[in-house]
């Protein structure tokens, strides 16, 4: 079975990503901030994570780049999550190496889809 890792500052986004994600057939791990979910991917790297780019303690944007930097860390694909509609900063995130971006709020359909176009659902 597929993992994914949703990792976001709020207890809805997740509660809502992890019925999409089970939906999917993903079993889903969650993180409320950049360290928590550097913990879990040192001790499994996930197949997928959902990532919030504003959080406390690390944001999305030094957990990509401290993940990417890991052994195994380029294997996970990366979907930036937010609510950032700025195209210089989407750039920025999918050049720090995210492979796809998702404007908040989404729904199961665009999960799904950008999840198979990277490969990770059906």
């Amino acid at each position: 079975m597929k993992t994914c890792l949703v990792v976001d500052d709020s207890r809805v986004i997740r509660k809502v990503s992890r019925r999409i994600l089970e939906d999917l057939g993903f079993e889903v791990a969650e993180a409320s901030d950049g360290v928590e979910a550097m913990a879990w991917c040192s001790a499994v790297m996930p197949d997928a994570i959902l990532l919030d780019w504003i959080m406390p303690g690390m944001d999305g944007m030094e957990f990509l780049k401290r993940l990417r930097a890991e052994p195994g860390g380029d294997r996970p694909k990366v979907v930036f999550c937010s609510g950032e509609t700025d195209i210089g900063r989407i750039r920025e995130a999918l050049d720090a190496g995210a492979d796809e971006y998702i404007m908040k709020p989404f729904d199961g359909a665009i999960v799904a889809g950008k999840l198979a176009w990277l490969g990770v659902a059906a």
